[in-house]
């Protein structure tokens, strides 16, 4: 399955957080939206790696009227887990069943150490304010994902 099309409006996203608490997007609608797509589930050293350096821009990325999500197939209960682990400040939400993984095109067939299995392929989707999908970045390494989607950010929004 393709990313949904640049430009069009994004897809809704509805998911619960880490507390348990449903999170959709009208919430936002006055900030942009950064949907951070974590493979293969929290606490894993890539996805903490990526997560721990969102953290540490949070100053960064709150001048830029920007809220980051991290999205993943794990329950809520694994998700609080990890935050408290790497003292995140910025949800994570809950996609157990993979719908919006399957709705932005990032569920798919992987191969790790030979084997192959479905899971979520590291993608970050960025929103505007008007809910328009605006950016696709899929080509990062988590050490400089931060600092990626800072950059991406000021020449693009």
């Amino acid at each position: 399955m393709a990313h949904p099309t640049i430009g069009n409006n994004a897809l809704t996203l509805s998911l619960h957080n880490q507390r348990g608490e449903r999170v959709n997007r009208k919430d936002y609608t006055r900030k942009h939206i950064v949907v951070r797509h974590c493979q293969p589930k929290a606490m894993t050293p890539g996805c903490t790696t990526q997560a721990c350096g969102i953290r540490d821009t949070q100053n960064e990325l709150a001048q830029r009227d920007t809220v980051v999500f991290g999205v993943s197939p794990d329950p809520v209960e694994r998700l609080q887990k990890f935050i408290d682990k790497q003292d995140l400040n910025f949800d994570l939400l809950s996609d157990e069943d993979h719908a919006l993984a399957d709705k932005y095109g990032v569920w798919a067939l992987k191969k790790f150490m030979g084997k192959e299995f479905m899971g979520i392929v590291r993608t970050t989707f960025i929103i505007d304010k008007e809910s328009r999908l605006v950016g696709v970045m899929d080509s990062f390494r988590t050490k400089t994902h931060h600092d990626d989607l800072l950059a991406y950010l000021d020449e693009n929004i």
